[in-house]
């Protein structure tokens, strides 16, 4: 075991190597000149940025809060400009040998050099006669005869036959004319690229690239940071009676108290859902990354969430990380109440939990059976359970509805197909068989404060019955 530990951390320091290793390539090397300012800093920061995402993300197993909070928040923003920075630049990757081969302007409208547009001659195309395309109007001085500037040319032995009245002369020929040479102020095709061409190529896509990565984890940062949008979804149930028709839960999950989300946070979201005045709320796991004593005082604002039927909590993953017990006995201090592995009567339906996955390591793992084993399945009955995996033996149990979170949605894209390999629904409501399951974004974030193509979100869902 300590073998597979040891080479899948070589693994994946080797892949963090490799990615700042092309990073600094294409940011610094390609676009800059050896010594100068930025080939030297960038240097130090493709060293640099790696040990503090790799010591973001190992810092919560071996620093205080207090010391993680130093490092959390560069670290973390760094890991996700770095997974935009390698998208962005590996679309520039297929975009640089089309951006080569576009013509290039070269020269003037009126006799412009190749020089000047910073060109070089093409492959293939050897140095001609210098051509006077006017030879007679210019001022004297302006132009060089073709014969006076090729000596090596062989001198006819006899007179040359006078061109007929009207006819251009050889040397005024222009150089269109001339198979292969190239326009003056036309388009070159053809022949390698300048140094100077390849530079501003290279310049370009790295600008690009940057500016678009520092954008989409900028909205992305911004929005986690704003707080979560509430979401409106209806469920029917087939045996919920009359009386519930119209029932409202607030879910809200993955909250993720920690060294950068904190009591603003919470007390952003206690607002939210209040304000929307559900009938019951639901926390679906996932509250927090730490212990009761660093982040007890973050999720305080919790004492103040009020719904007709009170809160509930169920643990996710998360929990089990920081010590689930404690914070079970927590949130109870709050005022939220735990469902572990339990089940309560509600008007219209029954309410139950399960703990999560996460403890059957510590031997407190799910028990559908003590939950759900001994009720009354003529009613209606609404499951949480942190990890929508769960949902199986929610069938089995004939759950009518499971709520979940665990996902983020994926959180960073392309990061929702990574999930919908290891959950059956990734975010939304899906059916699975007589139960149905809907899978919440979440309100917080893991790692990297910033959400991409996955915003946060408290949903509001409705109950409704066929009865009403």
């Amino acid at each position: 075991m300590i073998v597979v530990v040891v080479l899948a951390l070589l693994l994946v320091l080797a892949v963090v190597g490799l990615a700042h290793w092309y990073l600094w390539r294409r940011l610094v090397r390609d676009v800059s000149a050896p010594g100068g300012l930025w080939r030297r800093a960038g240097t130090v920061l493709a060293f640099l940025l790696p040990v503090l995402g790799i010591g973001a993300v190992a810092g919560g197993r071996a620093l205080p809060m207090a010391a993680e909070r130093w490092i959390a928040w560069p670290g973390f923003l760094w890991l996700a400009v770095l997974l935009y920075l390698l998208l962005f630049l590996l679309a520039g990757e297929l975009l640089r040998p089309l951006l080569l081969r576009l013509p290039a302007r070269r020269g003037t409208a009126q006799g412009g050099s190749q020089e000047a547009a910073g060109g070089a001659t093409p492959a293939g195309i050897a140095a001609g006669p210098v051509v006077d395309p006017a030879p007679d109007s210019g001022p004297a001085g302006s132009a060089t005869p073709a014969a006076a500037s090729t000596p090596s040319a062989p001198t006819p032995s006899a007179p040359t036959p006078s061109a007929p009245t009207g006819a251009p002369s050889v040397d005024a020929v222009p150089p269109s004319a001339v198979p292969g040479a190239p326009v003056p102020g036309g388009p070159v095709s053809g022949g390698p690229a300048s140094p100077q061409r390849r530079l501003f190529i290279a310049r370009t896509v790295a600008i690009g690239a940057a500016g678009a990565a520092a954008a989409v984890v900028g909205n992305g940062t911004y929005g986690v940071l704003r707080g979560p949008r509430l979401k409106q979804v209806t469920v029917p149930l087939a045996k919920l009676p009359g009386r519930a028709d119209g029932y409202r839960i607030a879910v809200v999950s993955d909250i993720h108290l920690g060294p950068i989300l904190g009591r603003a946070h919470t007390q952003r979201i206690v607002d939210t859902i209040n304000g929307a005045r559900p009938d019951l709320i639901a926390i679906v796991g996932d509250l927090v990354d730490g212990t009761v004593p660093e982040l007890g005082r973050d999720a305080e604002p919790l004492a103040q969430l009020r719904a007709k039927d009170g809160a509930w909590f169920v643990t996710g993953n998360h929990e089990y990380f920081s010590g689930a017990a404690p914070w079970v006995d927590f949130v109870r201090s709050l005022g939220v109440h735990p469902l572990q592995n339990a089940r309560v009567e509600l008007p219209g339906f029954d309410l139950a939990g399960v703990n999560d996955l996460a403890g059957t390591s510590e031997g407190d793992g799910p028990d559908f059976d003590k939950a759900l084993g001994d009720r009354d399945r003529s009613r209606t009955s609404v499951l949480l359970s942190h990890q929508p995996v769960t949902v199986y033996d929610a069938v089995r149990h004939g759950v009518d509805l499971q709520l979940s979170g665990h996902t983020h949605g994926g959180q960073l894209w392309p990061g929702n197909y990574l999930a919908e390999l290891a959950n059956p629904t990734v975010a939304g409501l899906e059916r699975y068989g007589d139960t149905q399951l809907y899978v919440t974004r979440g309100a917080g974030a893991w790692g990297p404060p910033v959400r991409v193509g996955a915003p946060s979100d408290i949903t509001i869902v409705t109950l409704a019955s066929p009865r009403a």
